[in-house]
């Protein structure tokens, strides 16, 4: 198998995704990444600068697929490696470059060593194989493949990579008839709490409604890119997607992407977006034009509930940290990210950070479980 790197995710056609095993996620996908790479969300102005790493065998087919940028910052990959270029530069060493495997501005855990339906044996060793020489080309410090499911992981593991684990919240659909039934799973006290909060909302007089990406019109594009951008700055922080991005990664994608949208009489005042696959639900963003209260649980939790249940999905992913999902439901879940570190030294200094680290995200992970709302939690 031959490797090969792409500038961009819309250099590979889209026939040959599709015969990427990607289980359907919509971030791992042309959609996402081309429109985020086209549109300068995940573009070198961000330093993003895409380097796809692509397999072939001898008769030109498509073997397999490892996204992949080259990074002269960590802003927008969740890597959570703030501190580790000054360790470097103590170490009279350069941290960046740095080779990254994800998806830009989404901690969302899913498939990275990406092979052909129909491919042989060993795809994703040679992808490993590639993607460690390329380290090497290019004097990057480390290689981080962020956000792989746990089968993933221990591949990863094996081939030489340090694993990292973290905690996100999630819910997980335990064979609930409807949002009444996973109600009823609560003490008395947060049933009744989160009963509040939804009757708040229904009283506020919003109409809330769920539109699929191919259903989203121009002119409703521009009022949830407007929640969305405004979120950000009012937090001071930078809305990395422009409103371009979302006209085409919705049109892509159709049902792939939900935006849940409340309306004061006709106008949208408030939206959250999500995305999702064959079996799970993924928030990503949201924001508001008003100030309602419960107005954020109700877009970017229950009625994302409501929406898998409908839809017979096993878990919502509604986005990183958050300990308030506790109360509404969502159970703390390990995640898993895999580091090649080039340097003999920083290897055994991450090493040994990584270790300490994951033994106190295991105790937090037990810690925050025990915060749950539901009945068996109190007695």
């Amino acid at each position: 198998m031959q490797p090969s790197i792409l500038q961009s995710a819309d250099d590979l056609p889209a026939s040959d995704w599709q015969h990427l095993a990607t289980g359907n996620d919509p971030f791992i996908s042309r959609a996402f990444l081309g429109a985020a790479e086209q549109t300068g969300a995940a573009g070198e102005q961000m330093a993003w600068r895409p380097m796809h790493l692509v397999l072939r065998d001898q008769a030109g087919r498509l073997a397999g697929l490892l996204p992949l940028y080259l990074r002269g910052h960590s802003f927008g990959d969740f890597s959570r490696d703030w501190n580790w270029a000054a360790a470097w530069q103590q170490n009279g060493r350069a941290y960046y470059p740095k080779l990254v495997t994800g998806v830009p501005y989404t901690p969302s855990p899913g498939p990275r060593l990406l092979a052909a339906r129909d491919a042989e044996a060993g795809v994703a060793s040679a992808l490993v194989e590639a993607a460690l020489a390329l380290i090497g080309e290019l004097g990057a410090s480390s290689w981080q493949c962020l956000f792989v499911r746990e089968a993933e992981s221990q591949f990863l593991q094996d081939a030489g990579l340090l694993l990292r684990r973290g905690v996100q919240f999630h819910w997980l659909n335990r064979g609930y008839r409807d949002f009444a039934d996973f109600l009823d799973g609560f003490t008395a006290e947060k049933r009744k709490k989160l009963k509040r909060e939804r009757r708040a909302v229904a009283e506020a007089g919003l109409r809330i409604e769920a539109r699929h990406g191919d259903g989203i019109d121009a002119a409703l594009w521009r009022a949830i890119h407007r929640h969305y951008r405004d979120t950000f700055l009012r937090h001071g922080n930078h809305p990395a997607f422009p409103l371009d991005f979302f006209v085409r990664a919705g049109a892509a994608l159709g049902r792939r992407m939900v935006v849940f949208i409340a309306r004061q009489g006709e106008r949208p005042v408030a939206s959250a977006i999500c995305y999702r696959d064959d079996t799970a639900l993924y928030g990503r963003h949201w924001g508001a034009d008003i100030d309602c209260p419960g107005l954020h649980f109700e877009l970017c939790y229950y009625r994302g509930i409501e929406y898998a249940l409908e839809h017979g999905l096993a878990r919502f992913e509604p986005g990183a940290q958050g300990e308030h999902k506790l109360a509404r439901g969502f159970e703390p879940v390990p995640t898993w990210s895999a580091y090649w570190i080039a340097d003999p030294r920083m290897r055994g200094i991450v090493a040994n950070f990584l270790a300490r680290e994951g033994e106190a995200m295991l105790d937090y992970e037990a810690e925050t479980a025990r915060h749950l709302p539901y009945k068996s939690q109190s007695q």
